[in-house]
């Protein structure tokens, strides 16, 4: 399932994935950043679980902010994976 997350405080607007059961792939961040964090970000996660994701990018801050590109994606894949959690068990 393609899924599609609206990022806070950080260069990309957004970042788009596919999510099969809790794994991630083809991540792809759009709307600017660093062009080299985006290009290894998805390449260091595709096929990795949300909780490995989530283990080692949560909490990563850029400069002053208070979050990063890198903790965005651990957010964005918990979001997307708590959904299709949900709504399978809704169905």
């Amino acid at each position: 399932m393609e899924y599609l997350y609206k990022t806070k405080n950080v260069c990309p607007s957004l970042i788009k994935f596919d999510i099969e059961g809790d794994k991630i792939y083809n991540v792809s961040f759009m709307g600017g950043g660093c062009p080299g964090n985006l290009q290894a970000l998805p390449r260091l996660v595709d096929g990795m679980k949300v909780e490995e994701i989530e283990e080692k990018l949560k909490g990563i801050i850029c400069g002053s902010k208070e979050t990063s590109c890198a903790d965005q994606l651990a957010c964005a894949v918990r979001e997307a994976y708590d959904k299709v959690k949900n709504e399978s068990v809704e169905v």
